[in-house]
């Protein structure tokens, strides 16, 4: 597995075909709207009961709110994937990065936090900031087992796919080309990433397709950075060849010039 360095940017590959990809116009959603999504997520809520979280990625690892339980779950129906090109938080409008959603089909391990309804508003509204910048995850309330049998709905964030912003299936390439270049607001995509594989690995629930994803991905990096030294090494050597027939060239006639001197003999007047 990669190791994390957060406070370097990775390193710029090649470009890959399909990278970056053609998004369009995008915007941020304002307050008005983000606080829409918010209460229509919540219209069933009593505002007494205890509200459960599922956090698959970032949430796992920093879940930037008070919890009066964590433990470990699994949502059946949805999988774990990079599949949301991310504009703002690990990536630009012009060198997107990738972060991880739920998509259709499979299962998703994971971490259910309960939130104490006293109080949990602003730290809503606080991540309605942090996950719904763009209006590109569907807020669901998701049937949830708990590691220890009990059953609950628990909200979590799925991946739209009516949004220019769903990647759809994509090729390591394609992967391994945003994990060497894209950075945000928030860091590195391959930060993001290797942080929650590090948590997920953590908490006793690793996840092996992500993990080999990363292996293979670093592989081609690894192939890559190895073939620019020799890529620069044969540049160079193309470069240098004309001027070393040019200066042979150049030292053939000086010496057929002092031939031809030596063979005239005095010049007599």
């Amino acid at each position: 597995m990669t190791a994390r360095d957060p406070d370097s940017a990775p390193s710029v590959l090649p470009p890959s075909p399909g990278y970056p990809p053609t998004l369009g116009a995008s915007r941020l959603l304002t307050e008005d709207e983000l606080r829409a999504s918010l209460a229509a997520t919540l219209a069933n809520w009593d505002g007494t009961s205890d509200l459960w979280l599922f956090g698959y990625g970032s949430l796992i690892w920093n879940p930037g709110l008070p919890t009066v339980e964590a433990t470990r779950s699994r949502v059946h129906g949805y999988h774990r994937g990079l599949y949301l090109w991310s504009r703002v938080n690990r990536g630009t409008p012009e060198q997107p990065g990738l972060v991880l959603a739920l998509d259709r089909g499979g299962s998703c391990s994971g971490i259910a936090y309960r939130l104490d309804a006293v109080g949990a508003m602003p730290h809503l509204e606080a991540l309605w900031r942090r996950e719904m910048p763009m209006g590109s995850y569907r807020p669901a309330w998701l049937p949830c087992t708990l590691a220890d049998g009990r059953r609950i709905a628990a909200l979590a964030f799925v991946m739209r796919r009516d949004v220019p912003s769903y990647t759809g299936k994509l090729s390591d390439q394609t992967v391994s080309a945003v994990l060497g270049c894209a950075t945000g607001r928030y860091g590195t995509t391959l930060d993001y990433v290797n942080r929650t594989v590090e948590a997920l690995r953590a908490s006793g629930m690793p996840d092996r397709a992500l993990e080999a994803l990363l292996r293979r991905c670093e592989r081609q990096r690894e192939a890559q950075r190895a073939e620019r030294p020799a890529e620069r090494r044969a540049e160079a050597q193309t470069d240098a060849s004309p001027r070393s027939a040019d200066n042979s060239g150049a030292s053939s006639s000086s010496a057929d010039a002092g031939t031809a001197r030596r063979n005239a003999g005095p010049r007599r007047g």
